[in-house]
């Protein structure tokens, strides 16, 4: 039998940011631009690699968007947002995204999605079309969960991914 050897209590505020910020970058991650609509029909995004399944059956994503943040507002403003996963050659659109520059879409090519109108962005691996269902307040982020309604994939595309602080390319390998 193990003995514990601190309370839940005393465990908290044990852990300094880089030390957080080194174990979860450890984890390679997809990387995303979410993307929504102002009332006014101003297009927002940011990029976002805190993305995952939910439920299949309702087919349910959840995001996670730091506060504040426009592009959030533009989310709870409209309801919908699409999740844009990005292809290998979209560095600069990842890291655009992530500035703070306020004309992000700016020089990149987009269209409206077919069921929401939420951002598109062109070239992607694949995007997944939302309505919000939920928003759920965690720590300085919002996790939000989305219904898919509408998405689409490429084939020719790889993804774009993110690990130890690197953009990186993921490869297919065969199966042995």
């Amino acid at each position: 039998m193990s003995e514990r050897l601190s309370s839940p209590d005393t465990l908290l505020d044990q852990v300094d940011l880089h030390t957080f910020r080194s174990v979860m970058g450890s984890l390679p991650t997809g990387v995303s631009v979410v993307t929504s609509l102002t009332a006014d029909g101003e297009p927002r995004g940011l990029t976002c690699s805190a993305v995952c399944s939910v439920s299949a059956s309702p087919p349910l994503l959840l995001v996670c968007v730091k506060q504040p943040s426009a592009t959030l507002e533009a989310i709870h403003q409209s309801s919908v947002f699409a999740v844009n996963f990005l292809s290998a050659g979209m560095t600069e659109t990842a890291r655009t995204f992530a500035s703070p520059v306020p004309e992000r879409f700016e020089g990149v090519p987009w269209s409206a999605g077919k069921r929401t109108s939420a951002p598109l962005l062109d070239n992607t691996v694949a995007f997944a079309e939302c309505i919000l269902t939920s928003s759920h307040l965690a720590g300085d982020h919002q996790v939000l969960i989305g219904r898919l309604v509408h998405g689409d994939v490429s084939t020719t595309h790889t993804p774009l991914a993110y690990w130890r602080a690197q953009f990186s390319e993921v490869h297919a390998h065969p199966a042995a």
